[in-house]
């Protein structure tokens, strides 16, 4: 909230979304003046596009872009060739291409005019939503236009202008990933045999098209690339990225479908199970809903006080008269606080989503009338995590965070680094702790949720509900390994398959647009947001399922089936179970005798 109000208080995000000039005015608004600076303070209402004044002679200067830019209400579309022409466009359109101190009466008769105006000729230019600047459309000076100032804009600027630009497009594939979302959803909740083999088709086919399609561009942009372009030489650089990361997840995926294919009986019967449980609250289905707009209200208020952050600075008049802003010290610091903030509140909304989750499957699985399920469980598990284990929650989602920030910290040291000569020995040492991270934080993720059910069982704090779920998982897991491990892949195969057709639109869309942006940012971004809605989404079935077990592990522990203790699972569950366990065992015969007879001593005759 602090950092909020420092954001607010310091920063300017109007100079960052419209535009500036090089006088401190904001295109398109009515601005103050600033000290110093006579050509600031100017009503800029109706001049929103930035103009360079020399931007085919745009020069680096001490790392930055020499450059006199000015707000004006339109591009000249034609090439001006003299002074007259100037003037004769500032008369009909309004827009002055000079210094604002020199009146468009005198461009053809003031001695500095050569000085204060745009070198000639003045090449057509085009409004482009990157700041609202006018760019040139003459391919010699487009070239320098654009290598130049894209060297000059920083990372912060060029995320914010590859959304900026492809705004529309993201907005879409976002409503693309969230009705694919629901979809999903829906067919787990009433799945069958034919329903899974289709799934597994699709997720199959989106695979290889997605990664065909990524190579396919690499090899469009190997052959069409415009070197003096940097955006076009790190748009191939990052589809080489996805296409050899999409091709390596392919590969493991298709094993692991080709490993399991023969177990889609026993995963649609574990799904029907789930469903049975999620049919005594069908209110379970409407939280991901909840979730995902807690989540969006915070991502855009996170990125509003990201983007103050980003624009918080002094302003410092230099020679001519010219404005420049320089950042103030320790914001840096800042944004890091502020991107722990990220991790932690949304492992906190989404943790508290499992945690609702999982003490309504408790309050239905230990009532003993199946009849007659509980009344309003989500309400009563609701209001139990609010009143009672917020604490929780705020330690489990605190874990994460400590992991994860560790991993961004070394993705951010390994990108600083890269241009730099590395030893092999350095390079291996950072994979092998950003896997330990991250396999750390897979196990932890594990982890909480067994606690949340944990907890809402019995009603501990969080390091006793961790200490007993790890002691009744280890006594019970022959009970629950194989059984589990049948619907999570399934699960996640749902998410894989959101995000390849989320990606693959995206694909379509940002490749007609290529120029001037890095279009793989806001790809990422899309793909990011698609995985989470997904997981938020298919997260309702994931929690149902470890919660289920682990009532069922707590019932095998507390009860014995007798009449004086019988069990509170139903019959079909118990069925389930056994005869999931029974194959298992039988299974585990048979490659018992397959290894003996390959380790023994004696060897069998045949007889033909």
């Amino acid at each position: 909230m602090f950092i909020m109000g420092y954001s607010l208080v310091a920063g300017s995000t109007q100079r960052l979304l419209f535009g500036h000039d090089s006088f401190g005015n904001v295109c398109g608004k009515k601005n103050s003046p600033v000290e110093g600076a006579p050509l600031s303070g100017q009503d800029m209402t109706l001049k929103k596009n930035v103009f360079f004044m020399n931007s085919c002679n745009l020069e680096v200067q001490d790392a930055r872009l020499g450059r006199t830019a000015l707000c004006v209400s339109s591009c000249p579309e034609e090439q001006l060739d003299t002074l007259e022409e100037v003037q004769l466009f500032a008369n009909t359109s309004g827009s002055l291409l000079c210094v604002y101190s020199l009146n468009s009466v005198n461009y053809t008769q003031n001695s500095k005019a050569n000085s204060l105006c745009p070198r000639l000729p003045v090449p057509p230019s085009k409004s482009f939503p990157l700041f609202n600047q006018c760019i040139p459309q003459t391919p010699e000076c487009y070239s320098l236009f654009a290598s130049v100032l894209i060297n000059d804009v920083d990372t912060l600027h060029q995320i914010l202008s590859g959304i900026m630009s492809g705004r529309d497009t993201i907005l879409g594939l976002c409503i693309l990933a969230l009705a694919l979302s629901v979809a999903m959803m829906l067919t787990f909740r009433f799945i069958t045999t034919l329903l899974v083999h289709i799934f597994i088709s699709l997720v199959i086919l989106g695979l290889l098209f997605v990664c065909g399609v990524l190579w396919w561009l690499y090899y469009d942009y190997t052959n069409d690339l415009s070197v003096a372009l940097d955006t076009e030489r790190e748009n191939m650089k990052c589809v080489l990225g996805f296409a050899v990361a999409s091709s390596v997840i392919t590969a493991v995926l298709l094993v692991l479908i080709f490993v399991l294919r023969k177990r889609i009986k026993w995963t649609v019967e574990l799904f029907q199970v789930m469903n049975k449980a999620i049919s005594c609250s069908p209110v379970l289905l409407s939280l991901p809903l909840w979730t995902c707009a807690i989540l969006i209200f915070f991502w855009v208020l996170w990125v509003a006080v990201l983007l103050n952050l980003g624009t918080a600075g002094t302003a410092q008049v230099m020679e001519g008269g010219q404005v420049e802003y320089k950042p103030l010290s320790g914001i840096r610091y800042m944004w890091w606080y502020h991107l722990i903030g990220l991790i932690w509140t949304s492992e906190f909304i989404l943790a508290c989503q499992q945690m609702t989750i999982a003490g309504a499957v408790v309050t239905c699985y230990f009532n003993r009338n199946k009849d007659g399920p509980p009344d309003h469980p989500v309400l009563s598990s609701l209001s139990i995590l609010f009143c009672c284990h917020q604490g929780t929650v705020a330690k489990g989602s605190f874990l994460i965070t400590m992991v994860r920030v560790p991993r961004v910290i070394l993705s951010y040291v390994s990108s600083t680094l890269k241009e730099k000569q590395r030893s092999a020995l350095s390079r291996c040492v950072f994979k092998c702790c950003y896997c330990c991270f991250w396999c750390l934080d897979t196990y932890l993720c594990q982890l909480n949720q067994n606690v949340y059910t944990t907890t809402a069982i019995n009603g501990t704090d969080f390091c006793t509900s961790a200490k007993d779920a790890f002691e009744i998982l280890s006594k019970h897991s022959s009970h629950l390994t194989s059984v589990n491990r049948f619907g999570a892949f399934i699960i996640f195969l749902g998410k894989v398959l959101v995000v390849c057709f989320t990606v693959f639109g995206g694909l379509m869309a940002f490749n007609y647009n290529r120029a001037l942006q890095v279009w793989a940012v806001p790809l990422l971004l899309v793909a990011f947001f698609a995985y989470l809605v997904a997981h938020s989404f298919l997260c309702v079935f994931e929690t149902v399922l470890n919660a289920l077990f682990l009532c069922f592990a707590v019932d095998l522990e507390t009860n014995d089936g007798s009449s004086q203790k019988p069990y509170f699972m139903d019959r079909e569950f118990l069925s389930f179970v056994k005869r999931s366990n029974k194959l298992n065992s039988i299974r585990a015969q048979q490659d018992k005798h397959s290894l003996r007879n390959e380790e023994g001593t004696e060897l069998q005759l045949v007889v033909r």
